[in-house]
């Protein structure tokens, strides 16, 4: 039985003790907060592997939740919303969730979400393999620090934007469909908005590129997907 610890934060008790039950019934140990400033502190004391966060919450709301967490962890962060549209704030803020899921929702689909997230978050802080740096003229990408330096200034990526720069940088030139990065970067294929991909490499250019209409370091191969372009630096 595993026993890594999951921090659900939601004030609809019928949905926190579903979510509780199926992870329960997973191995999981599970710990429930009804609202922001519970779910700040009971993350604080806990140290829980993944955080499942409402964006409605009493006190503080899950958005800010989200900020304050990834300002200091790398753990997955997967939002739920009542609201579609709450989906491109998720998105278009760069909050830093890893996934989310509007309401309502297959608790089965969560529990594979869940699991997803966990496999690669612990696959990817495992010692073993700590990655590289990747070296270019004018851009260092450093794989264990997540930390990106562009002519000698640090660029602030979220996680999943390092991570989608990371696995294109690491096979410069070589074309990447949606599909192909959706499932490296967010671990899995059968669910989720592949249009994730497209938000993402926006804001990534967005950050990096002088003109992110005509970017040199992420580009469109269209009808394809998207490739690095080191020959260009």
């Amino acid at each position: 039985m595993s026993q890594e610890k999951i921090l659900i934060v939601e004030d609809e008790k019928e949905i926190a003790l579903l979510i509780r039950d199926y992870l329960v019934k997973e191995g999981f140990e599970v710990i429930i907060a009804s609202d922001g400033e519970e779910g700040l502190a009971l993350y604080r004391r806990e140290r829980p592997l993944l955080v499942v966060l409402d964006i409605m919450l009493p006190k503080l709301d899950g958005m800010e939740v989200c900020r304050i967490i990834r300002s200091n962890s790398t753990i997955p962060i997967l939002m739920l919303s009542a609201k579609k549209s709450d989906v491109d704030k998720i998105l278009g803020l760069g909050l830093g969730a890893d996934d989310y899921m509007t309401k309502p929702f297959s608790p089965g689909e969560l529990v594979a979400r869940v699991k997803a997230q966990i496999r690669r978050y612990t696959t990817l802080s495992a010692p073993e393999n700590t990655r590289q740096t990747l070296k270019f003229p004018n851009l260092e990408i450093d794989g264990a620090g997540y930390n990106v330096q562009l002519d000698g200034k640090t660029i602030e990526l979220s996680a999943k934007e390092f991570e989608i720069l990371y696995c294109l940088a690491q096979h410069p030139g070589q074309v990447f469909t949606r599909e192909q990065i959706f499932d490296h970067v967010w671990g899995y294929d059968d669910y989720g908005d592949i249009n994730t991909v497209t938000v993402h490499i926006r804001r990534i250019r967005e950050k990096m590129e002088q003109n992110p209409s005509k970017p040199v370091f992420l580009k469109t191969v269209w009808g394809v997907g998207y490739k690095f372009d080191g020959a260009s630096l």
